[in-house]
């Protein structure tokens, strides 16, 4: 099984609770070249009503929702979720002081435990990859969305970050970050758009614009622990591996990386 969609790994390795996400988002945070920001952007493509009930499927720390607090309509009702209780607890510490009011719930995506035609939207965002029956879980977004509603998937494409894995393959081809199995064989912005549109229509694509220039080596190296490769990343390999990264910077000035992130939109069609 692809540990990129083996919810025990998952569980227990990558998402008890937030760290390891909050080390590679960071990497973009510090990085990233469009400062304009992943979340604000994606915060841009809903078009949804002054009240409409939402959706989030795997929401993580819930990033998307702090990092837009001040531009959320006072009629939504939101429903955040994750299959992790451990990042459950985090999206609920940091949206605490926020003065609005958000659920918390601890979802399964394959098996959604809300009625038919509940949410005018449902979100899943960087999520989709990390699910073994991902037509079962498409089947389910579509059922809990209403007759009308919004569908919203966000994911990378095959060159997102490739710069980097290649940094790290130099450095030791049995270091791999996702396992063996990249997301490729799974969910991208090459091959969303098709398993989509079998349960949704007027699917469209849109791209978010952006690159990383890496200048120092710990969130990178740190980055790169919060994935599999840190299986052999251990005590002196540690080391050497951050002194390569070193000497790629002295070498080079910076560390350039492609980034290929963007977002499906489609829709459950009035009386489909």
């Amino acid at each position: 099984m692809s540990t990129i969609s083996d919810q025990d790994y998952l569980l227990t390795d990558q998402y008890p609770d937030a760290s390891n996400l909050n080390a590679r988002i960071q990497l973009h945070v510090l990085f990233s070249t469009n400062k304009y920001g992943w979340h604000q952007w994606v915060f841009d493509q809903f078009d949804l009503s002054p009240k409409s009930h939402v959706l989030e499927l795997g929401c993580g720390p819930g990033r998307l929702w702090f990092e837009n607090l001040h531009r959320i309509p006072e009629g939504w009702e939101i429903t955040l979720s994750d299959f992790s209780s451990g990042m459950l607890q985090e999206a609920r510490r940091n949206l605490r002081d926020s003065q609005r009011r958000f659920e918390f719930e601890v979802v399964d995506a394959q098996s959604i435990p809300f009625e038919d035609e509940s949410f005018d939207a449902v979100i899943a965002k960087h999520m989709l990859y990390h699910v073994q029956d991902r037509a079962q879980a498409l089947s389910e977004m579509r059922r809990v969305l209403r007759p009308g509603g919004r569908f919203y998937a966000s994911t990378i494409g095959r060159a997102h970050l490739r710069e980097l894995y290649e940094l790290l393959s130099r450095f030791d081809p049995h270091a791999d970050p996702w396992g063996g199995h990249p997301p490729a064989e799974s969910f991208l912005l090459e091959n969303g758009l098709d398993q989509i549109s079998l349960w949704f229509s007027r699917v469209t694509l849109r791209r978010y614009e952006d690159a990383l220039v890496i200048t120092e080596a710990g969130p990178l190296v740190a980055y790169v622990l919060s994935t599999a490769a840190k299986s052999i990343l251990v005590g002196d390999r540690l080391a050497e591996f951050t002194k390569f990264v070193e000497q790629e910077l002295v070498l080079h000035g910076a560390i350039h990386v492609t980034k290929d992130s963007g977002i499906f939109e489609a829709f459950r069609d009035e009386g489909a």
